[in-house]
């Protein structure tokens, strides 16, 4: 009798298996190897929430609790056993440990530092998989469920909140937040801290320490996240720029070797993002918002090494001598070999004056899940008509009640995806108005009415509508040169065949060879992404370009 091969696939592990999974003795025992075994004592305190040096710890015996603490009393959220691992995604980036780790019961751990931990998920690649997996769910677990020590008080109709959440946000940190519109007995926490009205947003960091009406910088201090830089180093490469040019060219130079150290200005991602979702990028045949893609590749730098500063843009290029100097603000400045500017491109603002008066309170520049939030059931409108207005039109018309989409040109054809087209045309809910322009936009406090021309016809459209998501164009982000780059004539980078036998010549070129493919008129300093002139505006071109430049990177440093 023929033998009878079963067809059944083995059932995939669950959500919280992949969070919290029990590792096999083989496995314990490679981990062993990077580390030691220790004693723990019943309710010995391992972690500290706050604690910049974390370390991460194997059950042997006994058990790890993970509370998150709060004045005097704690929140649960998971007990480890034998067989299982504590910590998350701040051991990889090297911020401050969120929550409490203690020792439920006595026995024996095996405990790695973070340079352990960082050599093994670099040469283990099935230990890498799962712990990196569980790292990352455990953190997206906390954000789901507000489990933090950061509270933020707000309005939704106030810009400032908004600016203070989608910095929070996008560099993945969880917090509480409390809407003054919403919520009863918030003046019973506002007199608790002093804290007028005025003042509001305020962010109450680690439970005690209250900023109030905070800049990006205030935050990301106030929350560890940056390590200290020595301003005496060199490094091998320095990138500015987090988005996905940057942190491909981040993720390329750390698994290579290379000293890398990133410098962002808000948060990781860029234009890339703050959209909602991606579906014509390869690998992804569902789709997969900007955030997750953008968060997803930040880890992976950090993985490898690369080390990244939040919050503190390149302010001026010194490039009169090597190594370059980038100052970063504060009187700080950081020393590279050679440098990768992804600084990327800002989204173009109206020409209507009156929108600068409603940004963060009726006027957006990104369709995430958080401004989809805000004009749930209400009209919209969006102004271009490029892939990200596209894409945007798409994700807002599964909450708004209308989608109104405004562009100056005929139709949609020349500027956006086949596919993005055809879903607007089939949108119930989504109008698009060609040769149509914002003309008005009037409100109080936050955006009440627009009032758009259509150019052929001349006749004029008044609606009340809250919510305008304005995507037009892009203005490259390249003031911080000092005129040590050259530009083409609209502020975009010239790099490799773009440069002219005159650009050189201004640059002082070195004889010896010509410049690389993406290569500027400074030996050693590279232009990629949307910031860089010719570019093609996609995602998975400015992450070929991170990593094609990185290759060069290798020839210079070897000059």
């Amino acid at each position: 009798m023929a033998e009878i091969v079963s067809s059944v696939r083995p059932v995939p592990p669950s959500r919280a298996e992949q969070m919290y999974p029990i590792l096999t003795a083989a496995q314990i025992a490679r981990i062993g190897a990077h580390g030691r075994v220790r004693a723990v004592r019943q309710g010995e305190l391992l972690i500290e929430a706050g604690q910049q040096v974390m370390a991460f710890f194997v059950v042997l015996r006994g058990t790890i609790e993970i509370v998150q603490p709060s004045g005097a009393s704690e929140t649960p959220i998971v007990t480890h056993g034998p067989g299982q691992f504590a910590g998350e995604i701040n051991l990889i980036s090297g911020r401050p440990a969120l929550v409490r780790s203690r020792a439920g019961e006595a026995g024996e751990v095996i405990q790695l530092d973070r340079e352990q931990v960082l050599s093994l998920v670099q040469t283990d690649s099935e230990l890498s998989e799962i712990l990196m997996r569980a790292f990352i769910l455990r953190r997206v677990n906390l954000i789901a469920h507000g489990i933090s020590d950061v509270v933020l008080v707000g309005s939704s109709y106030c810009a400032a909140t908004l600016k203070v959440k989608q910095f929070l946000s996008r560099n993945g940190y969880p917090y509480q937040y409390i809407d003054l519109d919403r919520e009863r007995d918030v003046q019973i926490l506002l007199d608790r801290f002093h804290i007028s009205p005025a003042e509001v947003p305020v962010l109450i960091c680690h439970g005690d320490r209250v900023l109030r009406s905070p800049s990006n910088q205030q935050i990301a201090e106030c929350l560890g996240l940056n390590e200290v830089i020595d301003p005496s180093q060199v490094h091998d490469l320095v990138v500015v720029g987090a988005g996905p040019s940057g942190l491909a060219a981040g993720v390329y130079a750390a698994s290579e070797g290379l000293d890398v150290l990133m410098i962002e200005s808000n948060a990781p991602g860029g234009q890339a993002g703050s959209s909602s979702k991606i579906e014509n990028y390869l690998g992804f045949p569902t789709g997969i918002s900007g955030g997750a893609l953008m968060a997803r590749a930040s880890t992976q730098a950090q993985k490898f090494g690369a080390r990244m500063v939040i919050a503190k843009g390149a302010q001026k290029l010194r490039c009169e001598q090597r190594p370059y100097a980038i100052d970063i603000g504060n009187d700080e400045r950081v020393l590279a070999q050679s440098v990768i500017i992804a600084t990327g491109a800002e989204y173009r603002k109206p020409s209507l004056e009156s929108l600068a008066k409603f940004e963060g309170a009726g006027v957006y520049y990104g369709a995430t899940f958080m401004e989809a939030q805000l004009c749930a059931a209400e009209e919209i409108v969006i102004v271009g008509g490029g892939n990200s207005a596209g894409q945007a039109a798409v994700f807002l018309a599964q909450t708004a009640s209308h989608v109104n989409i405004l562009v100056r040109s005929g139709g949609l054809a020349e500027s956006m995806s086949r596919y993005l087209i055809r879903r607007i045309e089939e949108g119930a809910n989504i109008t698009l108005h060609s040769h149509t322009e914002l003309v008005a936009a009037e409100g109080e406090n936050h955006l009440e009415k627009v009032t758009w021309k259509n150019h052929q016809t001349g006749k004029t459209e008044t609606r009340d509508i809250r919510h305008i998501f304005a995507m037009t164009g892009a203005v490259p982000s390249t003031s911080w040169l000092n005129g040590c780059i050259a530009l083409d004539d609209k502020g975009f980078i010239k790099t490799g065949s773009y440069l002219s036998a005159e650009d050189l010549a201004r640059s002082n070129w070195p004889p010896g060879r010509a410049p690389y493919l993406l290569e500027t008129g400074l030996p050693g300093v590279f232009a990629v992404g949307d910031v860089r002139a010719g570019n093609v505006k996609r995602v998975a071109s400015a992450v070929g370009e991170g990593s094609i430049a990185v290759s060069f990177v290798h020839q210079v440093l070897r000059e």
